[in-house]
């Protein structure tokens, strides 16, 4: 299959993020290329500060060097800016002369530093803080001048007063408020910050306009509008960003304040999309990290044609330690008319914390000096909670030690914002992979990698977690109430004892009760057969009634018959074959199912062996964990829209997998092209033909809980469809617990952790070798019936049959 070319205009934290996205799904659906205006790899932007404050290096902050570029096979230029977009021919042309087509293009631009249009902002010594060039420029200048002057009293201006302090400047901070950031502070925690940040050197001129920038060719100092001046040798100019959006507008692609973008970040162009800084999402542009990785994801589940979540807003939030001081801030922070709020005042300990409450909802919050509460808060307002549950946030002490607060912290609370990275995350990844610094645990979850916010509370559960030697509290399923083993434990204990028969395990690993029970006898009979593929000899006496009789019991004691159509197809010959066992046995209910194929329903259950004998045809196993159905299409051999032959691969797939035990049933289906007439997108395995190849989705489900299938991959060739559904079902049937739907087990192992097994080539060979010896060891059970009078009147001659009374009850 011929790979669609995608090109990314961008090689910032927002665009690189969703290629990162792009990979997890399909990294074998485009061929990738980048742009990136700056001659570097992606880097955090946010952590330049602590360069410029000397706290780490410019390799420290790099996100993706130059190998991760490589070993992804994206082509990466640096130093090289996209000047024009020919969106009718979709070719990009770059200041390098350079012409690249596409088939997909985002557009990252990201936002450009203000500089305050006023005389003087041309001279040398005048710079933004914006990348790592006027990073390196300050820090130049810091060795040979003494006075500077920061334009600006966000959050940026503070990063950039603090680094120049340490690099022994002098540092006046200059702010047209008279709050410092105003943007995420109230007046009181502003009034607290400013305070601090007056103990560790910064002189703060507030309410002050900048009218000139003076001096010859080099800056000597700042006039304000008020007539008074200030002597400086550096100025830097921190006053905001406005979104980088010329490109696209000379382009013809809509631009309002950034690039308009709807919910799943299209531009009104097709094949154009974009996202991060230069985007503006009703009528929002943001600038933190967390909505744009959340814009990322979302944009790159729609390029790969995934029905994933649409992207609708972030309620903001900022976790931050200024200058060594920490700050948080989420929703409306502001009082008003229509908010009442929570107030904690520590003057002694420098401790501020504001709640609001509007509509007895929480939808803001202000925390300064102390912030554990933050990632709670944030979750209380997502979702609008009510007013009487901040009594679990005041709880806590403000002395409370961060050991205390990892502690008290659920297990699924969020601890990093900008990646959305759980608690339990972190600590799961200390006991799986032994780690003992901050910086594996961001390596491997990304906790704290964005804007270092969170790094305190990450440390804080690290040393929880290895101090204490604290082990994660998640309830353990037991197979049943007849032991207290999981089905990963029971599975292991298998394996390591060699145990080879239901009873042995039973009594070899303590079961309560020595007879096991409906529940579990079934699933030590499916462990042992995967397991032993070869040497095990299948426990009668452990199956259902209905997989002893082959045939479904129904409510009446009757039982239905569903032979196998592969792929819902039929001929006449076994249409008049079912038709004459209708008749002959005078079965009531003749019903075609959704799967495709007929049942027959109210036979009696001594008619089964000469109902199955009279139909000579392969059973459908609807009573069994295993293959049940490949449901098709007509396809490409006789629909006008259908792209590839669905029919004849839906049978291979059948043929190939219909006797394989599974922890619980298996549906497939082929649809033709992506109108999906075979319902594939509510699947086990479900596979859509597209131009040039197939599409694989897993982990749907039709039944009481609706679940739409899931991207897997998209596949050139029937064989490579063959190769990757065996692998996939091999995976299903090793680590899923028995009676686990596949839509269940992709929930609980990640769908992310199934491709990166799949998607190696070795271990998907490993699990077809597995795969291939199970199928080989599968055997007809019906053809030991029908030959067998014995068998046949031990299983279908005994018409008080406690398994058979059991079931009927439990139907009832």
């Amino acid at each position: 299959m011929n790979k669609q070319k995608l090109v990314l205009v961008g090689n910032g934290m927002a665009g690189v993020r969703c290629i990162e996205e792009i990979l997890k799904i399909d990294r074998e659906r485009f061929e990738i290329t980048v742009f990136g205006s700056e001659p570097h790899p992606n880097y955090n932007r946010i952590l330049l500060s602590k360069v410029l404050q000397g706290d780490t290096t410019i390799e420290d902050i790099t996100i993706n060097d130059w190998n991760w570029y490589q070993e992804n096979n994206i082509q990466l230029f640096t130093g090289e800016t996209v000047i024009r977009i020919d969106t009718e021919q979709q070719v990009v042309y770059t200041d390098q002369n350079r012409q690249v087509e596409y088939d997909r293009l985002i557009l990252a631009t990201g936002s450009l530093p203000f500089i305050l249009p006023v005389p003087g902002a041309d001279k040398e010594g005048v710079t933004a803080f914006r990348d790592i060039k006027d990073c390196e420029r300050m820090i130049e200048t810091a060795n040979q001048y003494k006075k500077a002057s920061v334009i600006g009293g966000g959050l940026l201006g503070l990063e950039a007063a603090r680094g120049l302090l340490n690099l022994g400047m002098e540092v006046n901070v200059i702010h047209i408020f008279d709050c410092l950031m105003e943007r995420q502070l109230d007046p009181t925690a502003s009034q607290m910050l400013r305070r601090e940040l007056e103990k560790q050197g910064m002189n703060f001129l507030l309410e002050k306009q900048t009218e000139e920038i003076i001096g010859g060719e080099r800056v000597e100092g700042i006039r304000f509008k008020d007539g008074t001046e200030v002597a400086t040798d550096l100025v830097v100019m921190a006053v905001g960003v406005r979104p980088n959006v010329q490109l696209a507008k000379d382009s013809g692609i809509s631009v309002n304040r950034g690039i308009v973008v709807n919910d799943y970040m299209e531009t009104n162009t097709p094949n154009v999309y974009a996202v991060g800084e230069c985007a503006e999402h009703r009528g929002i542009v943001y600038g933190l990290v967390a909505p744009l990785y959340e814009q990322g994801k979302a944009l790159a589940e729609k390029i790969c044609g995934v029905h994933g979540k649409s992207y609708e807003g972030t309620v903001v939030s900022t976790q931050l330690k200024v200058s060594g001081v920490d700050v948080f801030s989420a929703g409306q922070f502001v009082d008003n008319e229509e908010t009442k709020s929570f107030k904690v005042h520590d003057e002694i300990n420098g401790i501020y914390k504001k709640i609001l409450v509007c509509d007895n909802k929480i939808v803001g919050a202000v925390l300064f000096g102390d912030i554990s509460e933050g990632p709670k808060l944030l979750e209380m307002i997502n979702r609008q909670a009510a007013a009487d549950e901040l009594n679990q946030v005041f709880q806590s002490s403000s002395e409370e030690s961060g050991d205390n607060i990892a502690a008290a912290m659920p297990i699924n609370q969020i601890v990093c914002s900008c990646n959305n990275v759980t608690k339990g995350a972190i600590m799961q990844a200390v006991y799986s992979q032994g780690f003992t610094t901050v910086q594996q645990i961001a390596k491997c979850t990304k906790a704290s990698s964005s804007c270092g916010g969170c790094k305190p509370l990450v440390a804080a559960i690290l040393e929880h977690a290895r101090e204490n030697d604290v082990e994660l509290t998640v309830e353990k399923e037991t197979i049943c109430s007849c032991t207290t083993l999981s089905h990963d434990e029971v599975v292991q204990e298998i394996q390591e004892k060699r145990l080879t028969h239901v009873k042995e395990v039973m009594f070899v690993l303590g079961w309560k009760n020595e007879e096991g029970c409906s529940t579990c006898r079934p699933a030590l009979n499916y462990y042992l057969g995967m397991i032993h593929p070869t040497e095990y000899e299948e426990d009668q006496d452990s199956l259902s009634v209905s997989e002893r009789m082959l045939a479904n019991i129904q409510a009446d004691g009757t039982y239905s018959v569903v032979p196998r159509m592969y792929g819902g197809v039929t001929n006449a010959e076994e249409l008049r074959r079912i038709a004459n066992v209708v008749e002959k046995y005078e079965i009531p209910l003749v019903k075609l199912t959704g799967g495709q194929r007929i049942d027959l329903l109210g036979i009696k259950k001594e008619d089964l062996p000469n109902v199955w004998a009279d139909l000579d045809m392969p059973s459908g196993y609807s009573y069994g964990k295993s293959l049940r159905t490949v449901k098709t299409c007509v396809g490409s051999r006789y629909c006008r829209f259908g792209t590839q032959d669905s029919i004849e691969l839906g049978i291979a797939l059948e043929k190939k997998f219909e006797r394989i035990q599974t922890p619980n049933k298996v549906k497939m289906s082929v649809s033709a092209c992506p109108r999906n007439c075979a319902e594939s997108g509510i699947k086990d395995l479900g596979i859509v033909g597209v131009e040039h190849g197939w599409e694989l989705y897993v982990g749907g489900n039709g039944g009481t809980h609706v679940q739409a299938g899931q991207l897997l991959c998209t596949v050139a060739t029937e064989e490579e469809v063959m190769e990757m559904a065996g692998a996939f079902l091999q995976y299903y049937r090793e680590t899923a617990n028995y009676s686990e739907r596949t839509s269940k087990w992709i929930e609980r192992v990640g769908l992310e952790h199934v491709r990166e097994v799949l998607f190696d080539k070795e271990n998907r060979e490993v699990l077809m070798e597995r795969l291939e010896i199970a199928i080989s060891n599968s055997k007809d059970p019906w053809k030991e019936v029908l030959g067998n009078k014995e068998i046949q009147e031990e299983v279908y001659g005994n018409k008080n049959d406690p398994l058979t009374k059991e079931a009927i009850s439990t139907s009832k």
